[in-house]
Protein backbone atom coordinates (compact mmCIF):
# COMPACT_ATOMS: atom_id res chain seq x y z
CA UNK A 1 0.00 0.00 0.00
CA UNK A 2 1.54 3.31 -0.67
CA UNK A 3 1.53 6.01 1.54
CA UNK A 4 -2.17 7.99 1.04
CA UNK A 5 -4.23 4.59 0.88
CA UNK A 6 -6.37 3.86 3.54
CA UNK A 7 -6.67 0.13 5.28
CA UNK A 8 -9.51 -2.33 4.50
CA UNK A 9 -10.53 -2.57 8.27
CA UNK A 10 -10.96 1.82 8.37
CA UNK A 11 -13.61 1.79 5.65
CA UNK A 12 -16.68 -0.39 6.09
CA UNK A 13 -20.39 -0.16 5.50
CA UNK A 14 -21.21 2.71 7.31
CA UNK A 15 -18.16 4.82 6.36
CA UNK A 16 -19.30 3.96 2.46
CA UNK A 17 -23.28 5.10 3.96
CA UNK A 18 -21.83 8.16 5.03
CA UNK A 19 -20.29 9.09 1.82
CA UNK A 20 -23.04 7.84 -0.64
CA UNK A 21 -26.65 8.56 -0.32
CA UNK A 22 -27.63 5.10 -2.18
CA UNK A 23 -29.46 2.65 0.49
CA UNK A 24 -31.42 -1.06 -0.46
CA UNK A 25 -31.83 -1.79 -2.91
CA UNK A 26 -29.78 0.10 -4.82
CA UNK A 27 -26.55 0.64 -2.52
CA UNK A 28 -23.54 -2.01 -4.79
CA UNK A 29 -20.43 -0.84 -2.73
CA UNK A 30 -20.22 -2.99 0.97
CA UNK A 31 -16.60 -1.63 1.85
CA UNK A 32 -13.68 -0.10 0.41
CA UNK A 33 -10.32 -2.52 0.67
CA UNK A 34 -8.03 0.47 -0.10
CA UNK A 35 -8.22 3.67 -1.19
CA UNK A 36 -5.58 6.56 -2.43
CA UNK A 37 -7.14 9.59 -2.30
CA UNK A 38 -7.22 11.96 -4.95
CA UNK A 39 -5.81 8.64 -6.86
CA UNK A 40 -7.67 5.42 -7.01
CA UNK A 41 -10.26 3.02 -5.00
CA UNK A 42 -10.48 -0.57 -4.48
CA UNK A 43 -14.38 -1.78 -3.43
CA UNK A 44 -16.03 -5.02 -3.09
CA UNK A 45 -19.60 -5.75 -3.95
CA UNK A 46 -20.57 -9.18 -1.89
CA UNK A 47 -23.04 -10.55 -5.40
CA UNK A 48 -26.22 -12.62 -3.39
CA UNK A 49 -28.46 -14.62 -4.69
CA UNK A 50 -30.62 -12.37 -2.76
CA UNK A 51 -30.55 -9.44 -5.57
CA UNK A 52 -33.98 -8.13 -6.77
CA UNK A 53 -32.32 -8.40 -10.33
CA UNK A 54 -31.50 -11.83 -9.85
CA UNK A 55 -35.77 -12.88 -10.09
CA UNK A 56 -36.04 -11.52 -13.78
CA UNK A 57 -32.61 -11.33 -15.23
CA UNK A 58 -32.71 -14.28 -16.21
CA UNK A 59 -34.82 -17.36 -14.45
CA UNK A 60 -32.75 -20.38 -14.80
CA UNK A 61 -29.39 -18.55 -15.16
CA UNK A 62 -29.15 -15.59 -12.78
CA UNK A 63 -26.37 -13.03 -14.25
CA UNK A 64 -26.08 -9.72 -12.80
CA UNK A 65 -26.87 -6.50 -15.13
CA UNK A 66 -23.78 -4.86 -17.05
CA UNK A 67 -25.40 -1.52 -16.42
CA UNK A 68 -25.56 -2.26 -12.57
CA UNK A 69 -21.80 -3.33 -12.42
CA UNK A 70 -21.16 -0.13 -14.12
CA UNK A 71 -23.55 1.88 -11.11
CA UNK A 72 -21.39 -0.73 -8.88
CA UNK A 73 -18.09 1.23 -10.11
CA UNK A 74 -19.86 4.37 -10.57
CA UNK A 75 -20.57 4.36 -6.62
CA UNK A 76 -17.06 3.29 -5.97
CA UNK A 77 -15.92 6.82 -7.75
CA UNK A 78 -18.33 8.44 -5.91
CA UNK A 79 -17.05 7.50 -2.82
CA UNK A 80 -13.23 8.15 -4.12
CA UNK A 81 -14.46 11.70 -5.48
CA UNK A 82 -16.39 12.66 -2.16
CA UNK A 83 -13.33 11.30 0.30
CA UNK A 84 -11.21 12.96 -2.05
CA UNK A 85 -12.66 16.46 -1.87
CA UNK A 86 -13.80 15.92 1.99
CA UNK A 87 -17.42 16.25 1.03
CA UNK A 88 -19.20 13.67 3.25
CA UNK A 89 -22.00 15.22 5.52
CA UNK A 90 -22.03 17.98 3.02
CA UNK A 91 -25.37 16.80 1.05
CA UNK A 92 -23.30 17.26 -2.13
CA UNK A 93 -23.52 14.13 -4.64
CA UNK A 94 -21.61 12.59 -7.78
CA UNK A 95 -23.67 12.18 -10.67
CA UNK A 96 -22.85 10.60 -14.04
CA UNK A 97 -22.70 12.80 -17.06
CA UNK A 98 -21.23 10.64 -19.38
CA UNK A 99 -20.57 6.84 -20.19
CA UNK A 100 -18.15 5.65 -22.75
CA UNK A 101 -16.21 2.58 -23.87
CA UNK A 102 -18.36 0.09 -21.77
CA UNK A 103 -17.23 -3.01 -22.39
CA UNK A 104 -18.29 -6.38 -20.70
CA UNK A 105 -16.26 -9.37 -20.59
CA UNK A 106 -17.60 -12.17 -18.35
CA UNK A 107 -20.81 -12.40 -16.71
CA UNK A 108 -21.31 -12.02 -12.90
CA UNK A 109 -23.27 -14.86 -10.84
CA UNK A 110 -24.51 -14.82 -7.37
CA UNK A 111 -22.29 -15.75 -4.97
CA UNK A 112 -19.25 -14.10 -6.16
CA UNK A 113 -16.98 -11.19 -4.39
CA UNK A 114 -17.01 -8.29 -6.99
CA UNK A 115 -13.90 -6.44 -7.04
CA UNK A 116 -14.67 -2.69 -8.10
CA UNK A 117 -11.51 -0.59 -8.93
CA UNK A 118 -11.47 2.93 -10.16
CA UNK A 119 -8.99 5.94 -10.89
CA UNK A 120 -9.26 9.42 -11.23
CA UNK A 121 -8.08 10.12 -15.15
CA UNK A 122 -8.83 14.27 -14.30
CA UNK A 123 -10.07 15.47 -11.55
CA UNK A 124 -11.42 19.01 -10.97
CA UNK A 125 -14.05 20.36 -8.06
CA UNK A 126 -17.11 20.56 -10.24
CA UNK A 127 -16.18 17.76 -13.22
CA UNK A 128 -13.92 13.97 -12.68
CA UNK A 129 -13.33 11.38 -15.62
CA UNK A 130 -12.63 7.80 -14.28
CA UNK A 131 -12.06 4.89 -15.49
CA UNK A 132 -12.94 1.42 -14.13
CA UNK A 133 -12.69 -1.92 -13.97
CA UNK A 134 -14.85 -4.73 -12.47
CA UNK A 135 -13.89 -8.55 -12.07
CA UNK A 136 -14.07 -11.71 -10.30
CA UNK A 137 -11.09 -13.79 -9.11
CA UNK A 138 -8.75 -11.78 -11.39
CA UNK A 139 -10.93 -12.31 -14.58
CA UNK A 140 -12.14 -8.56 -15.52
CA UNK A 141 -16.20 -8.31 -16.49
CA UNK A 142 -16.96 -4.94 -16.90
CA UNK A 143 -14.62 -2.30 -18.15
CA UNK A 144 -15.30 1.27 -18.09
CA UNK A 145 -14.69 4.97 -18.74
CA UNK A 146 -17.13 8.05 -17.43
CA UNK A 147 -17.54 11.46 -16.83
CA UNK A 148 -19.62 12.33 -13.37
CA UNK A 149 -20.05 15.78 -11.59
CA UNK A 150 -19.91 16.78 -8.39
CA UNK A 151 -23.44 18.64 -7.63
CA UNK A 152 -25.87 20.05 -5.06
CA UNK A 153 -28.67 17.27 -4.00
CA UNK A 154 -31.90 18.53 -5.63
CA UNK A 155 -33.96 20.61 -2.98
CA UNK A 156 -37.04 19.40 -1.56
Amino acid sequence: MSDGETNAGAFDILKVLKALPHRYPLLLVDRVKSIELGARIHAVKAVSFNEQFFQGHFPGRPIMPGVLQIEALAQAAGVLGIETFELAGTGKLVIFMAIENAKFRAPVEPGCLLDLEVEFVRKSSRVCRFKGRASVEGQTTCEVEFTAMIADAPSD
